[in-house]
């Protein structure tokens, strides 16, 4: 259930195969930056329900790259992509690209995100492009809806050390 704090909107344009979603968290602007920009933060809530992420490298600058993978637990299959950051403004924006190693996934896609500080945390805004066109726009709908659910639960979530 969503909460009144809570807004997912999707966007589909299949058009260009991309994808636009938005959504309100409450955490703070630079809370959901370090989810994005921090590997055991990244691997731990970008994979969607049933995968396991491993961040193999990532240097967070302009200019800088990033490999990850996400191997399906059920069935041991795995696929990585990497890509360069192309924009960085920290806790407020970040554009990158992202290209899959499988060549039946060809292509470049664009990921844009931006954030921004709003009276219960932040609005969140999200669009891929260039998705290769053998990923239904449905199916990435899918796999960012659970994987914002998991950005979520991590940024909302207010853990004190013991």
């Amino acid at each position: 259930m969503i909460s009144k704090f809570e807004l997912i909107h999707l966007n589909n344009n299949n058009m260009d195969n991309s994808v636009t979603l938005h959504k309100v968290i409450k955490a703070t602007p630079e809370k959901i930056y370090r989810a994005f920009t921090e590997p055991d933060a990244l691997a731990s809530w970008m994979p969607p329900y049933g995968y396991l992420g491993v961040v193999h490298k990532i240097d967070v600058c302009e200019g800088g790259t990033y490999k990850m993978s996400f191997t399906n637990f059920s069935t041991c299959n795995s696929h990585s992509f990497g890509g360069k950051f192309l924009e960085i403004k920290p806790n407020e924006f970040l554009k990158y690209t992202d290209i899959f190693d499988d060549p039946n996934l060809p292509g470049e896609m664009t990921t844009s995100i931006w954030l921004k500080k709003v009276s219960v945390g932040t609005d969140l805004k999200i669009v891929q492009e260039g998705i290769p066109s053998a990923i239904p726009t449905e199916m990435c709908y899918l796999g960012w809806q659970e994987s914002l659910d998991k950005l979520t639960k991590i940024c909302e979530t207010d853990m004190r050390d013991l």
